[in-house]
């Protein structure tokens, strides 16, 4: 097992409750394909270093996990088709 961490940007256009059940989503896809959080660290909103979409801002979350080394490809590919999710990215973690 591998430890990862899951960046997630969440577009701020979006009212309180969906951007919850967008972050609630990917929490599933880790657990649906093995992984174990170990921590969901939220930054709230930030101003975007670009413009992304017409946006200017978006709000941050950090899925902390361990998997298998297959897990992150499968939810990347996941992640990339979901609506109101800006950007993402997945890092392995050095022990």
């Amino acid at each position: 097992m591998n430890k990862y961490e899951l960046a997630v940007v969440v577009s701020a256009k979006i009212e309180d409750d969906e951007r919850a059940q967008v972050v609630e989503k990917v929490k599933a896809l880790v657990e649906r394909f093995g992984g174990q959080i170990s921590d969901v660290d939220e930054w709230g909103k930030r101003r975007l270093a670009y413009e992304i979409q017409k946006m200017r801002e978006g709000f941050y979350y950090f899925i902390h996990f361990d998997a298998e080394a297959e897990v992150p490809g499968e939810i990347e590919q996941r992640i990339r088709i979901m609506d109101n999710v800006i950007r993402y990215l997945c890092v392995r973690q050095e022990a």
